[in-house]
């Protein structure tokens, strides 16, 4: 049963705790001393690179000793350290550079070629990150629509040729002056020596200012042929392991294709994929704030890198010690949660009651309550005791019919089912086929890959219907990459994405393998032919011509493929190797059981949103692809999982953690899985006869849905329920998750307290509260009932004290007060937490 805790306060003493810890040690045990990065070569256009010493221990930076050491070069006249760490190129030839701290010592080689020779300056290598860096080219200033104060600029850099020309030729070439760089405007109103709305951006003689000082004197270079291709991006410490308030460095390298790898340390952004746990500045100083794991997310040019930050908790109370040292271990699940568990030394909380886990179950594996019958003989039927009974309920609860029901309806969630974008006929034919692939169980690859080639009818291919609600082109393609790679692009369709590596060329290139999908009218009503035409092209808005159709980070369609682009797309997305299909979707299951994704949300699996287990996502992943995409076995594997299985009840030592499953988080049921509920513990069907308009101003009577149907078996989410609106039903107008809403609300609480839908079924006189009355049923024995119906298990011996007293009372009344008094009792039941929560 769910209910307040009255928790201690853990608060005090724990920072303390912390530091005697983690800094202790840092400071006194025989860490590895590291230099990052340990190889730097040098040249004219990269004079300098920024570097950080830390402490190691088990491959994660512990301290940082950056501002500690003492520094020598083997070479003076080779490089020195300035500002204590900044290594900076002196003339040509090698060096090794020592860092000292007591009796340790770490080095770096360092190379240095080329200082003599006139700088080969990059427009989109070092212009460009500069202004980003600076905010130049942001939405808010010269980047905005309209630009800023006569200048506009490509929002973050993604059109250099217009930049270039913007910065060198318009306005009568007055921003730069090559005679005299440094009274160039575009750096004296940027160092604020003149008046500038944008307030002062630049120091004269930082990094910034020399090198656009450096880039105008040599010429103001406008950009080249692939001078930009950057291959990949790495930070360095890559997992640092903090106290709170404890903080550390980062060091940026950006590596191009020509095997060029330059310090970008200055000019990437910095951000943390969660705040509470660990803040970074803008110069790449992460400092702990709380327990937990954050990823600091460094971004540059249109790459992504993330460095893993811990802070583990205080340490753990000799109990908990013990509880985490003998937590349960069921499968692969439980290693990767375990593994940081410990790392972070979060105790579990022990397994849940069998009560517990039997009405979990059913709710999360097919929507609905287990019967009294049900839990009573789980609980204490002839195979109570069977060691394995949990995962041979699993197994039976999976095969049942109620699955096919509750599943078919997650998936409509997610392929936007619903008659405001199709036909009647063409939603159920939609709805059919999204049934019988989980019906069969079918592999998600193939069931994906059909719906991706469907050709003819849609009244007859159902999946078609998937072209029928997208039909424009770049909602196709963005819809595509969200429900199957789990990742929006739909900011790359005008510029580079700002968060992501996606340019605007990838997303027209992804657009343009949908691009020649052909939709005509067929002769039944709502019928629509699914063919692909030999023409049309998806054309790049900025270039204005068509590129070649590619897949994202794939190699386009070759030119004598015999496949067309539907296919090809089809093939390349359910490839086994594909990085994004297998874990968008095992990221999707873990969530519908476990209350939240590995990446959150579950449809924004961006680089730059790392998930909190990566090891696991990608092991569940490993798993869904080597069982040939068998959505019931990855399912199967999270509901064994001791993870899964855990009490919802906190201990004090986890009572804070709300991402790393060291205890089951409890939720709101879903709008149709309350209602259903409602009706089977009444015994009152719920009746299903409106539907609206598209447009949502008007009803129209159908017959479609029978008395009896529940609403989990509701295809189209346009059936009238007021009910399930304030519950948080989505419309499936987006492909969203967050269109799904659990939040509670004062439309909820007035519903349920003077709403039509839970009072009218507690008063039907022919409801299942009237059978027990009719029976003679006592009122220890409608108690019983209600709390079975209700919650899976007894009422504790207070609450039948109290309810049998309160009913007592009621029965002096005569027949109608103990009826009202009953009533009330289901009402109070049906609406608390313990009933409206999976816990």
């Amino acid at each position: 049963m769910i209910g307040t805790l009255s928790l201690p306060d853990r608060s005090a003493g724990w920072f303390l705790a912390a530091c005697v810890w983690l800094a202790l040690p840092c400071l006194a045990s025989a860490g590895d001393l590291k230099i990052y990065p340990a190889e730097v070569s040098l040249s004219a256009e990269h004079p300098y690179q920024y570097v950080v010493v830390v402490e190691e221990e088990q491959g994660r930076a512990v301290a940082d000793h950056t501002g500690q050491v003492q520094w020598s070069v083997s070479a003076t006249d080779v490089a020195r350290i300035e500002g204590g760490n900044k290594l900076v190129a002196a003339g040509n030839g090698e060096a090794t550079v020592t860092a000292s701290i007591g009796s340790r010592r770490a080095s770096l080689r360092v190379k240095v070629q080329g200082l003599n020779r006139p700088a080969n300056w990059s427009f989109q290598r070092h212009v460009i990150p500069v202004l980003t860096r600076l905010g130049c080219n942001s939405g808010a200033c010269h980047g905005a629509l309209a630009g800023k104060g006569g200048l506009k600029l490509s929002l973050r850099g993604f059109d250099p040729q217009s930049d270039h020309f913007v910065l060198t030729r318009q306005a009568l070439s007055r921003r730069i002056d090559l005679a005299d760089p440094a009274a160039s405007l575009l750096l004296r109103k940027a160092a604020r020596q003149i008046p500038h709305g944008g307030g002062r951006r630049l120091v004269e003689g930082d990094d910034s200012y020399n090198l656009l000082l450096r880039w105008i004197a040599a010429g103001a270079p406008g950009p080249q042929p692939g001078e930009g291709a950057l291959r990949r991006l790495e930070v360095h410490p890559a997992t640092l392991l903090l106290s709170p308030k404890q903080s550390m460095r980062l060091v940026v390298r950006a590596h191009y294709q020509d095997g060029t790898v330059v310090d970008v340390t200055p000019w990437a952004r910095y951000s943390s994929s969660h705040e509470p746990t660990a803040a970074v500045d803008e110069n790449g100083k992460v400092t702990a704030q709380a327990p937990g794991v954050a990823g600091i997310v460094v971004g540059f040019d249109t790459l992504v890198a993330v460095a893993s930050v811990i802070v583990p908790y205080p340490p753990l109370a000799p109990e908990d010690a013990q509880r985490l040292r003998q937590a349960p271990r069921h499968n692969l699940v439980d290693e990767h949660i375990q593994a940081t568990l410990e790392l972070l030394r979060l105790p579990p909380s022990p397994p849940c009651s069998d009560a517990e886990f039997l009405r979990r179950v059913y709710l999360d594996t097919i929507g609905r309550l287990p019967t009294p019958q049900e839990a009573q003989a789980f609980l204490h039927g002839p195979e109570s005791q069977r060691p394995d009974k949990r995962q041979r309920l699993i197994d039976a609860l999976l095969e049942r019919p109620e699955y096919v029901d509750y599943w078919s309806h997650a998936w409509s969630d997610l392929f936007l089912v619903s008659t405001r974008k199709l036909p009647e006929a063409a939603m159920w034919a939609y709805y059919r086929r999204i049934r019988r692939a989980v019906a069969d169980n079918e592999p998600w690859d193939r069931f994906v890959r059909d719906l991706l080639t469907a050709r003819g009818s849609n009244l007859q291919q159902g999946g078609g219907n998937y072209y029928v609600i997208h039909k424009d082109v770049s909602d196709l393609a963005e819809a595509t990459a969200l429900t199957f790679l789990g990742f929006a692009i739909g900011c790359a369709k005008c510029h580079n994405h700002p968060l992501e590596k996606w340019t605007q060329d990838d997303y027209w290139a992804f657009a343009n393998l949908l691009a020649q999908v052909n939709l005509k009218s067929g002769d039944r009503p709502g019928e629509i032919i699914i063919s692909d035409r030999p023409e049309g092209e998806a054309l790049h808005p900025r270039r204005g011509l068509a590129l070649p159709p590619r897949p994202l980070d794939g190699p386009p369609l070759p030119a004598d493929s015999p496949l067309t682009r539907r296919e090809y797309l089809a093939q390349w997305l359910t490839a086994p190797d594909n990085p994004y299909f297998a874990p968008a979707m095992v990221n999707r299951l873990w969530r519908r059981l476990m209350g939240r994704g590995l990446v959150e949300p579950d449809d924004d699996l961006r680089a730059s949103n790392p998930p909190t287990h990566p090891a696991l996502l990608q092991a569940l992943a490993a798993e869904f692809v080597r069982h040939n995409y068998d959505v019931k076995h990855v399912l199967r594997l999270i509901l064994n999982s001791a993870a899964y299985q855990r009490s919802s009840q906190p201990l004090p030592g986890n009572v804070s953690d709300d991402r790393f499953y060291s205890r089951y988080y409890p939720r709101r049921l879903s709008a149709e899985v309350i209602l259903d509920a409602y009706s089977d513990i009444t015994g009152v069907p719920t009746l299903f006869n409106r539907v609206k308009s598209a447009a949502g101003d008007a009803l129209t009577p159908t017959s479609s849905y029978p008395p009896g149907t529940r609403a989990i078996q509701i295809p189209d989410a346009l059936v009238a329920s007021y009910f399930l609106e304030a519950f948080g039903r989505p419309e499936r107008v987006a492909v969203c998750s967050c269109e799904r809403s659990s939040e509670a609300s004062i439309t909820q609480a007035l519903h349920l307290n003077n709403g039509q839908t839970l009072n009218e079924k507690l008063r039907e006189k022919n409801n299942t509260l009237s059978q027990w009355l009719q029976k003679g049923m006592t009122d220890r024995e409608i108690l019983e009932q209600l709390y079975w119906h209700a919650f899976s298990r007894p009422p504790t011996e207070e609450e039948r004290r109290q309810c049998l007293a309160i009913l007592a009372e009621a029965g002096q009344q005569g027949p109608q007060g103990r009826r009202e008094a009953l009533e009330d009792l289901a009402w109070a039941l049906l609406t608390s937490r313990e009933f409206l929560f999976n816990h």
